[in-house]
């Protein structure tokens, strides 16, 4: 607060010289106010289109980015719950997840579409995800019972002989050849010329070929130490086996022939704990050897069972393509 003082001297009033120059200070802005006024120019409204909004997750997906192609694909379908776009949409975040190594997220984001709308053009290949999202999880019965699920309610034999071929990968991914062989088998004759089937359970067939190690017969051999490395061709770990052990044998043995019990003892039983881990060793060096031989054939199948199918179906103005890969 400014407080006016005056001064009566004389029958004359003077002003305070502070008070001048706030009234002068007050008067020169209300005249700039006047007759310079300062204008305020508002943002432009941005407003939410559902092409540019859906085209903007897609930059995201395609750039890999694909937690944020989550979220704008989700505020898409929340300001445009009723655009032609949002089945598309709801697929995309399934995918965004699997291809985001999210599985968890991937089964519940496709499978909320196949539940809400069975009859969805993607419902189909939000199966075929889910299936793909187990097999990563290792949950190999549950992508099997989902992919028979997709065969119950195919609309029509293409979707399900993709079904039965994608079935049989799993089971090849689980070593079960024979139950791989028929759910192949199982695949219409129309397209069995699609999937190159014929040529590819010859190559199946030739697993009869694969050099399989039997695991009891690597443990029994491993009696002598470094015997079952070596029946499991691992020269280098049958080597040191073999030295390791029998150099403790050998100290155990000159400890008790020179009476040095307690040292004997102690050698002795170190060699029983080194002795048992060179069996197991053995054992699992057999399952290890077998797990190699199948990934490797697995391999070698599916560079030979590259097929390029794909089936159609028209649904409004857009054609729904779905393309066989092994995903697996």
């Amino acid at each position: 607060m400014i407080l006016l003082r005056t001064m009566i001297s004389g029958g004359t009033v003077s002003a305070d010289p502070r008070i001048l120059r706030s009234a002068w200070l007050a008067a020169a802005l209300a005249f700039c106010i006047c007759f310079f006024p300062v204008y305020s120019y508002p943002g432009q409204a941005v407003l939410l289109d559902p092409d540019r909004q859906f085209q903007f997750a897609e930059q995201y997906f395609q750039k890999g980015e694909y937690y944020r192609a989550i979220g704008e694909y989700e505020r898409f379908i929340y300001f445009f719950p009723e655009a032609e776009g949002v089945e598309l949409a709801r697929y995309k975040i399934g995918l965004a997840y699997l291809r985001g190594e999210r599985y968890e997220g991937a089964i519940e984001a496709f499978g909320h579409l196949t539940e809400e709308r069975p009859d969805s053009r993607y419902a189909v290949k939000s199966y075929l995800g889910i299936s793909e999202a187990y097999v990563q999880l290792r949950r190999y019965d549950e992508a099997v019972i989902n992919l028979e699920n997709l065969i119950t309610i195919a609309p029509d034999q293409d979707i399900k002989d993709e079904a039965y071929y994608q079935c049989g990968w799993v089971h090849l991914d689980r070593g079960l050849w024979e139950n791989a062989k028929v759910h192949f088998n199982k695949i219409s004759p129309k397209n069995r010329e699609k999937y190159r089937l014929e040529q590819f359970l010859k190559e199946l067939d030739n697993k009869e070929q694969l050099k399989y190690k039997d695991p009891t017969a690597a443990g029994l051999l491993a009696i002598v130490p470094g015997a079952g490395h070596l029946y499991c061709e691992r020269h280098r770990d049958a080597l040191v086996s073999f030295l390791v052990n029998g150099a403790l044998i050998y100290a155990a043995y000159e400890a008790f022939d020179h009476d040095q019990n307690a040292l004997g003892g102690m050698v002795a039983l170190f060699e029983v704990g080194l002795y048992s881990g060179n069996i197991y060793s053995a054992v699992s060096s057999a399952h290890k050897y077998n797990r190699y031989e199948k990934d490797r054939f697995l391999k070698y199948l599916k560079e030979e069972a590259k097929v390029d199918f794909s089936f159609g179906g028209t649904g409004g103005d857009k054609t729904f393509m779905l393309s066989c890969r092994v995903p697996f």
